[in-house]
């Protein structure tokens, strides 16, 4: 990369001549870094600093850009090669400044470490920051004057009268506001400005956010509460980078902790950050952030409108959000002073970003707060193992809540065993949950179904000839969803109507489905609680976090007897007369050889079992499962999540597996079988070698195919003192990819298919 700065001369140049200023713009594109242009004359005295948002032209195409720092934060080894210097006779200039906040030097120093970290072009990383809606300028607000001097012409009435005599102290005013105040049609304030006497005038634009007030509800915590929030409360009055763990059981009332700290930070003057694992989850949060601080927070998700996200990006930038709750792209806003990060359900999967660039939104938030200087907060009832394991290196604090908020107690976990119980032929309740349910919502009470599948049944095959309807672009088979009458991919959103006939032997109705989804489960419930009313709460019917927010108010108001749900009603809802939960399938995550599957279904069943009792009456947990025995099982009957956690790091520590070792994936995918075959043989040919490291494949993706493309992995195991990005790196630049194969590279991978 060239390194000239405005004030310097370009070492490529010959002595005794004059550079032109220059300065490196990072464009939100693929390419390995920036590119340097020419400051023009009319914007010498601009201050084209860091930061700075700029429009260049690149090609015959004009991009949005940021001024780029020349000293790079990496160490060399992570820093990528340079681009070779531009003479100064070829450089274009810049075009223009855009009137925007220039984006802080701790985002910039963000984008750059995310980069390096990932393997990502800086400027993919830099487009999750620079949203082109986000930051294209909103048009100014405007209202109305009284033009000065009034039309000599102007046909007076009383009205107009009265519409002049309230713009001329107040204005600009809407045209909606000054009928309102006036009492008249917004006819007679058009007719005015009509007659040019009324002029359109920029006017302030609103707060986007009103300010949250820290002292407005402060919540009665004793306890365990009191100690773990005064804590808190300390770290974000304090400053300055650390890592804390805040575990407690599910009720145990961490969201009302971690509230704490942000009213510290508020008092501060700073800005916090809260990040969710799923947008559904924002409706009750924002609720009870609301009932605390008397004002709502700003959101930040996928389904923002381009207005919306704009004035979001824009507050942000101005600090005049103070809070922020969103996803895990919520982790690439432009905060100029950030104060607190809290990372809720920090243990979840849905923190890792699977598409573009990879990265886990929990591990990054942690850079994102060291780069910052400010503290960050992990909380789960289920940590993760690798943030156990940084509490157990001394790296991270550890706060720890182990009875419920308000005296509501744990509910009793208990496994049916379906050998013994097994439900009706072609159904899937067992006989005794199916009793319980009844015991339940005879007493006034709630329950909840929960099964992690979506659709009706996640196979469909022939009964005459064993046909299995597959997607035709994936390695996968397709769902039916019953409702809508379609067999659908999961993957790549392939949908066909369901065949009246098996399109492999044409035998007609011999299309049966195997196993149920949530789709089916329904369908049994209505047929056995036929007077009860029921919710089904997956992401094919609550489309929104409106309509999750509309679901979660009915069952709040006792509208609901039966929720029946996926992973989506695992998350932190709090539903205080929902006393029993029925897993129908429990051992459905145990199965394939995922490194995670056992962690993975003790913290998402736990999860489940915590919207049990949450209130005065007890609460009931019933797990169907044909292999009760099974550690998972044991653990969730038992409660002992911390012997699981230990047990599961003890099979993990030899092996070098993770959190003791570094794991980084390399995926082939091409368009034909060959070059994906060859590309990924390539890569074995060229694996590195070393005390420490291994390197397994290439072998099919467990995916083979997706969307189309042919998929072959490869995995890089090493210890974890071994820095893996320089051996990508090297390793990388020794092949070179088929015609039409790419090779993507995930770091700290979470799935392996």
């Amino acid at each position: 990369m060239a390194h000239a700065s405005l004030d310097k001369r370009d070492p490529t140049r010959k002595p005794g001549k004059t550079t032109r200023p220059r300065v490196r713009v990072l464009l939100p594109l693929p390419f390995p870094g920036p590119f340097d242009y020419a400051v023009p004359d009319s914007l010498a005295d601009a201050g084209l600093r860091p930061g700075a948002i700029v429009a260049v032209p690149l090609g015959r195409r004009t991009e949005t850009g940021v001024v780029w720092d020349n000293d790079s934060i990496l160490p060399p080894e992570f820093a990528p090669p340079p681009m070779p210097a531009v003479a100064d006779g070829r450089l274009k200039p810049v075009t223009t400044l855009l009137d925007l906040p220039p984006l802080p030097d701790g985002l910039r120093r963000f984008v750059d470490w995310v980069a390096a970290y990932t393997l990502s072009p800086p400027g993919m990383v830099l487009a999750m920051a620079l949203r082109t809606t986000a930051t294209t300028p909103t048009a100014p607000v405007l209202g109305w004057t009284v033009a000065d001097p009034l039309p000599p012409d102007l046909r007076e009435t009383p009205t107009r009268r009265k519409v002049l005599e309230i713009v001329s102290p107040h204005g600009p005013l809407t045209a909606a506001e000054i009928a309102r105040r006036a009492g008249v049609g917004v006819g007679v304030v058009r007719g005015l400005a009509d007659a040019g006497a009324l002029r359109h005038t920029p006017m302030a634009a609103p707060a986007a956010f009103a300010l949250p007030d820290p002292d407005h509800g402060p919540p009665v915590l004793t306890g365990q509460q009191a100690d773990a929030a005064h804590s808190l409360r300390d770290l974000a009055t304090r400053g300055g980078f650390s890592v804390t763990l805040l575990e407690g059981v599910t009720g145990s009332g961490k969201t009302e902790i971690y509230m704490e700290a942000i009213a510290a930070c508020l008092a501060r003057g700073r800005q916090a950050l809260v990040l969710l694992p799923e947008i559904a989850l924002s409706s009750q949060w924002t609720g009870r952030f609301a009932r605390r601080f008397g004002a709502e927070p700003a959101l930040w998700h996928s389904d923002l409108g381009p207005r919306l996200r704009r004035i979001t990006w824009r507050a942000v930038a101005d600090g005049e959000a103070p809070v922020v709750v969103g996803a895990r792209s919520a982790l690439f806003l432009p905060f100029p002073d950030l104060g607190l990060i809290i990372v809720d359900e920090e243990h979840e999967t849905a923190f890792k970003q699977e598409d573009g660039v990879t990265y886990h939104a929990r591990d990054m938030a942690v850079v994102r707060a060291r780069v910052a200087g400010a503290p960050v907060v992990l909380v789960s009832a289920t940590p993760s193992l690798e943030t156990l394991a940084n509490v157990g290196a001394g790296r991270y604090r550890h706060l720890v809540l182990t009875a419920r908020h308000g005296g509501a107690t744990m509910p009793e976990v208990r496994t049916i065993d379906m050998r013994a119980h097994p439900p009706e032929r072609g159904l899937f309740l067992s006989p005794v949950l199916t009793e319980a349910i009844t015991a339940a919502t005879g007493r006034g009470e709630q329950a909840m179904l929960f099964l992690n599948r979506r659709g009706y049944a996640p196979l469909t095959l022939c009964r005459t000839c064993g046909h299995r309807m597959q997607c035709p672009n994936c390695t996968a088979w397709l769902v039916e969803h019953r409702v809508r009458q379609i067999l659908t991919c999961h993957h790549c959103g392939y949908q066909e109507p369901v065949p009246p006939a098996c399109p492999q032997c044409n035998a007609e109705a011999s299309l049966t489905p195997i196993g149920p989804g949530v789709e089916r489960i329904t369908e049994e419930a209505r047929a056995t609680f036929p007077d009860l009313r029921i919710q089904v709460m997956a992401s094919d019917t609550l489309p929104g976090p409106a309509a999750t927010a509309d679901a979660v108010a009915r069952i709040a108001r006792r509208e609901i007897d039966l929720v029946i749900g996926t992973q989506i009603v695992a998350k932190g809802w709090h539903f205080p007369h929902l006393t029993l939960v029925g897993v129908v399938d429990a051992d459905l995550g145990l199965g394939g050889g995922d490194l995670r599957a056992a962690e993975r279904t003790v913290q998402l069943l736990h999860q489940v079992a915590g919207r049990a009792g949450r209130a005065e009456a007890p609460g009931q947990v019933l797990l169907q499962s044909y292999t009760p025995d099974h550690p998972v099982m044991q653990a969730l009957v038992s409660g002992d999540f911390e012997a699981f956690m230990r047990q599961e790091a003890e099979q993990r520590r030899p092996g070098f597996w993770p959190p003791f070792g570094r794991l980084a994936a390399l995926i082939v995918s091409a368009d034909t079988p060959a070059a994906a075959d060859a590309t990924a043989r390539a890569l074995g040919h060229a694996a590195p070698h070393g005390e420490g490291l291994q390197v397994l494949g290439p072998a099919p993706a467990p995916l083979a195919i997706l969307r189309g493309r042919h998929r072959r992995r490869l995995l890089l195991r090493t210890r974890r003192d071994v820095a893996v990005q320089p051996l990508l790196r090297h390793w990388l630049s020794l092949v070179k990819p088929e015609r039409g194969a790419r090779i993507d590279v995930d770091i700290d991978p979470v799935s392996f298919l």
